[in-house]
């Protein structure tokens, strides 16, 4: 029981790797709270992990919006008497392409989600986590994108902005180490979950292909036999957000079955 009478805050909550998170907290004995923008996914998710209703609660939340982020840091506060951990998976990342072809008011538009939606939540978030007399911890969700840029699909300004989280979290660990706040950054690499499942059956469409030989090319770049999985990804994050990690803050973990090793 990893997280044992903990209060997580969770964004990013949808069919994918928030769910995960907020399913593996609630599993671990935690409570969660979860933010995301579509109140109908966030009921269903909150149904399925918890069908009780004791262990979550749930407000529709755009962490582009500090006074929203500051409601849902506050129902934490006000429905379980504090924050323990945050683990920050909200992001924008369906806008494709490179410098080229770059429309910077889109560019713009992803690092205010991704870059500063991620500070604003965890500013929100800060004097609930500073009044914890074991500390806190911030886990923010990077990619691998932003150290090592794939050749299948170009996201420029999506890995700029997690490059630019990962570079803000060095930062966050220092100023909060007093605090004994721990501040970490998971970077996941092809993710098995709802968008690289759909990425493999739009290339095996293109290709005329079945899905299976498309998911195996992803397959052979990895040290391991297949590819990491969101679930994979939310274990580590949990992992970051538990006192298991009490001694790790500033570091930046690799989930990508060993396809980029440093």
């Amino acid at each position: 029981m990893l997280l044992n009478g903990k209060t997580v805050v969770v964004t990013g909550v949808g069919a994918g790797l928030g769910q995960r998170v907020a399913a593996a907290v609630v599993r671990d004995g935690g409570r969660a709270v979860l933010g995301a923008r579509t109140a109908e996914r966030l009921a269903k998710t909150a149904a399925e992990i918890d069908p009780a209703g004791t262990s979550t609660a749930w407000l529709p939340t755009d962490i582009a919006d500090g006074a929203q982020c500051e409601a849902l840091a506050a129902l934490a506060q006000e429905r379980f008497g504090g924050i323990d951990a945050v683990v920050q998976v909200a992001a924008l990342d369906d806008y494709f392409g490179g410098l080229e072809d770059a429309d910077f008011a889109v560019w713009q538009r992803v690092l205010d989600v991704n870059l500063l939606g991620s500070l604003r939540l965890a500013q929100a978030c800060l004097p609930a986590l500073k009044r914890q007399e074991r500390g806190g911890s911030v886990v923010f969700i990077g990619t691998q994108s932003a150290v090592a840029a794939p050749s299948q699909v170009r996201q420029a300004a999506y890995a700029a902005s997690k490059g630019a989280l990962t570079s803000a979290m060095y930062s966050l660990a220092r100023e909060l180490g007093p605090y004994r706040i721990r501040v970490n950054t998971v970077l996941p690499g092809w993710m098995w979950g709802p968008p690289v499942r759909s990425f493999v059956a739009l290339t095996a469409r293109a290709e005329g292909v079945g899905e299976d030989e498309v998911l195996a090319r992803l397959a052979r770049r990895m040290a391991l036999p297949e590819l990491a999985t969101d679930g994979d990804v939310a274990e580590a994050a949990v992992f970051l957000a538990s006192d298991r990690a009490r001694a790790i803050t500033g570091q930046s973990l690799l989930v990508n079955a060993g396809e980029l090793m440093r």
